[in-house]
């Protein structure tokens, strides 16, 4: 008689394979019940309530408010520019003396705006406080008849 050919680690193997057959055709299963496909419309809306909050229930229609086309308002509103010859205040945050520029540090905007060291009265250094006016530059605002402030 002789002997069966399958072995111990043989068996071991198949029945791995088997179990990892298994999981996958139950994991595929999960994913079939769990699947947004095939619903309907009303199942995949979300509203938004007066508060900006998602619901899933329409908003009723007795809080609403009349909406006027005139009142909406597209694309980003118009720049309110101060006039430039108004007097600004800030701080130096940056000044290369041996190039000769600098940056000063808006106190309101707290924009950086470009300076020349012929625009300035005095002997500066980092972290002096100015006041100054701004006229445009060929690459944007530049700071001009820069004072220190006291």
């Amino acid at each position: 008689m002789a002997k069966s050919s399958e072995t111990f680690n043989k068996k071991e193997k198949e029945k791995k394979r088997l179990k990892k057959q298994q999981d996958k055709k139950e994991k595929a299963e999960l994913r079939k019940a769990g699947s947004n496909k095939g619903k309907g419309l009303e199942d995949m809306m979300a509203y938004v309530d007066e508060n900006g909050n998602i619901s899933a229930t329409p908003p009723s229609t007795m809080k609403q408010k009349p909406v006027l086309a005139e009142d909406i308002q597209l694309g980003v509103p118009k720049r309110v520019e101060e006039p430039e010859d108004s007097l600004k205040t800030g701080v130096i945050s940056f000044f290369n003396t041996s190039k000769g520029y600098g940056f000063i540090r808006e106190q309101n905007t707290k924009e950086n705006v470009f300076f020349h060291v012929n625009n300035l009265n005095f002997d500066a250094k980092e972290n002096d406080k100015v006041s100054f006016t701004t006229e445009k530059g060929p690459k944007g605002l530049s700071a001009i008849n820069i004072v220190k402030a006291k």
